[in-house]
């Protein structure tokens, strides 16, 4: 079966059968491409996210250590930068909101890991970063489809 769009230029069946099929083939590889951006994208956020609450969690149980507890070892400030430095680096990885957080809480060891076993300001300052923080990576794991 033959068509005639402009006189002299036949166009067959098997012609738009393979236009066709051409345009269905790019369309479906496209929305493959874009569906494993968005899968390893979430990945990543996941597995960043997780390790971030992880270390979120053991950065507490330091400042709970050196306050409450005022033990020395399980509240050693040099834990605590260790964390604090991990948490900022792994928040690179997620969106700028949980890094900003990152960063804050950051701020805040820098200004209360001294007075920490002594003063309950510092350590409740340094809850409410780590909380803020916390939230910020789970408001991101949310939004993960």
């Amino acid at each position: 079966m033959r068509f005639s769009i402009r006189g002299d230029q036949p166009i067959t069946v098997f012609q738009i059968t393979a236009v066709f099929s051409m345009v269905f083939a790019l369309v479906g590889f496209s929305y493959n491409v874009w569906r494993m951006e968005i899968t390893e994208y979430n990945s990543n956020m996941r597995s960043a996210s997780f390790e971030l609450l992880l270390q979120l969690s053991e950065l507490e149980a330091i400042v709970y250590a050196a306050h409450y507890d005022q033990n020395t070892i399980e509240g050693n400030p040099r834990k605590g930068w260790i964390k604090v430095n991990l948490i900022a680096d792994l928040s690179m990885i997620a969106e700028p909101e949980v890094s900003t957080s990152a960063n804050a809480l950051k701020m805040q060891w820098q200004e209360n890991w001294q007075a920490l076993s002594g003063s309950e300001t510092s350590a409740m300052n340094m809850v409410k970063a780590i909380d803020h923080t916390r939230d910020e990576v789970r408001h991101l794991l949310s939004q993960l489809n």
